[in-house]
């Protein structure tokens, strides 16, 4: 078990998801160069967060670090995130993984599993903290750790680069 004073335990939800998509992305947002407010397409995800689950109670943000999308309680507790599309799978996923991290690790809840909701396809993928994959994550905020500490990565041109918000920091 970590113990709760380690750094690696301040990372914040988002940061897990930009390493899986982009590490400069990462390093930007992590030295608090914050553009999606800027963008057309986080505000479209935001509208539609916003038109779904509307009974539930949303919008739960932990320690500053973790913000949930909603929390269904029952014989489980159900972590959601809701997501427009799952064009970023592994990016959602171990944000998910980071969340039941974090809440086993600082907060003791360890009868939890996350829950990603796609309303555009109407499909929900069900994901649950295994101690393999603990490692994993361990493994995730080490790297994100160096990256944020270390000099600005390199842009890597990739498919999503257009429609990202940080763009003409990276290509213009």
């Amino acid at each position: 078990m970590l113990p709760k004073t380690e750094k690696h335990l301040h990372i914040m939800g988002t940061q897990i998801s930009y390493y899986f998509v982009c590490k400069t992305k990462l390093w930007f947002f992590s030295h608090h160069i914050k553009m999606e407010q800027e963008s057309e397409l986080v505000s479209l995800g935001k509208q539609l967060h916003k038109e779904t689950y509307e009974r539930d109670k949303r919008d739960k943000t932990i320690d500053n670090l973790i913000s949930i999308d909603f929390i269904r309680k029952g014989d489980v507790l159900e972590i959601h995130e809701v997501k427009k599309s799952k064009k970023m799978e592994d990016a959602h996923e171990f944000q998910l993984l980071y969340y039941l991290y974090y809440l086993k690790k600082e907060k003791g809840i360890e009868n939890a599993v996350g829950v990603i909701d796609y309303p555009k396809i109407k499909k929900k993928k069900i994901i649950k903290l295994e101690p393999s994959m603990e490692l994993e994550i361990e493994e995730v905020v080490k790297s994100i750790t160096s990256i944020v500490e270390g000099e600005l990565p390199k842009p890597v041109k990739i498919p999503i680069c257009r429609k990202c918000a940080y763009y003409e920091l990276c290509w213009v």
